[in-house]
């Protein structure tokens, strides 16, 4: 049997040069701070072993380990993973590295994800989604501790403390639009329909309801209903919905697989769409031109909000002023699911 060659590694260089590892990563990184006859000696072992160095090991010299710690609720959420593709290909352009941790919606969970990833010795971490916003300030102070020591960016959330930077979609003023469409083509009962307690989730409901009050419709509290699970799922708690009595003529749903469960809850009830129930979903993900009929759906420009997140770190890491809340507007995208 051959004998695999043995991988050198830094702590192999260092030895051999009789200089600690943090000096052997100065040389990798060309810093100053190392003597020409030292920088010499290192490359010259650096070349004879073949030796490659990775991100940990220049990270050592030059107080970078230009990697990115990104966190989310759960990759197979179909907006979170669109948002996770576009933050690791912008980070990648800009040459950085990224280490993703899917945290799920548990609180204790959350805060040992952050402070294990800062363990990491990541350059700064990115929350994806509005879900790590809590409802209390002591709840929030996890967050805040770790913005103490990298920066922290918010990716559709919303967080007031230094070095936290917030890039969020403007979910209130898409909702209020939204509801005033669905009533300005005839709907009265208007379904909000939402999966958890958000940042995100509560601007939305804000902005249903002061359209609704504008309208001069008082808010039913029977007309919001959480829902959880899959589409089929989701089918199956709109019919169990309706068969207890409940009469609404149209959706507005806080994701695109909300709104996509309403449709197949139409189809098994043979409810008309778009004339006897219209329904409205977000994030105009590829599920809305998956379904029949095509769904009318808020673009809340993820991808854009993801390059302008990336922008704001590039800035913050290079010691530039950044923006701490900067707010993307919407677009409403008609399809065949609401009336034209």
């Amino acid at each position: 049997m051959i004998e695999k060659e043995k991988q050198h590694t830094i702590y192999d260089i260092s030895k051999k040069a009789g200089v600690s590892i943090a000096t052997v990563s100065r040389v990798l990184n060309n810093s100053p701070k190392v003597s020409q006859k030292t920088k010499e000696r290192v490359l010259e072992i650096i070349n004879e072993s073949g030796y490659e160095p990775n991100a940990y090991a220049r990270g050592l010299g030059s107080g970078s380990m230009k990697t990115i710690g990104i966190l989310c609720a759960d990759v197979a959420d179909i907006y979170l993973a669109n948002a996770v593709s576009f933050l690791e290909k912008n980070l990648r352009q800009n040459g950085f590295n990224t280490i993703l941790n899917c945290t799920g919606d548990d609180y204790s969970t959350k805060v040992q994800c952050i402070k294990a990833m800062e363990g990491q010795r990541v350059d700064a971490v990115i929350l994806a989604g509005s879900q790590y916003i809590e409802s209390t300030v002591s709840k929030n102070k996890y967050i805040i501790d770790v913005s103490k020591r990298i920066p922290v960016m918010l990716l559709n959330g919303y967080l007031k403390s230094d070095n936290i930077y917030c890039n969020l979609s403007d979910d209130y003023s898409a909702f209020y639009d939204a509801t005033k469409e669905l009533y300005q083509k005839g709907c009265r009962k208007i379904l909000f329909l939402y999966r958890e307690i958000s940042y995100s989730r509560n601007l939305k409901y804000k902005g249903y309801c002061e359209a609704l009050e504008d309208c001069q419709t008082e808010v039913d509290d029977s007309l919001i209903l959480r829902c959880v699970g899959k589409m089929e799922q989701i089918k199956h708690q709109l019919i169990t919905y309706y068969q207890k009595g409940h009469e609404f003529d149209s959706v507005l749903a806080c994701d695109d697989e909300l709104a996509i469960g309403a449709i197949k809850f139409a189809k098994e009830t043979r409810i008309r769409i778009p004339d006897e129930l219209g329904v409205i979903g977000c994030n105009n993900s590829v599920l809305s031109i998956c379904c029949s009929p095509e769904l009318s759906s808020i673009d809340n420009k993820c991808e854009m909000l993801c390059i302008n997140t990336i922008s704001s770190l590039m800035r913050v890491l290079d010691g530039q002023e950044a923006a701490q809340r900067t707010v993307l507007s919407t677009e409403y995208i008609p399809r065949g699911t609401t009336k034209m």
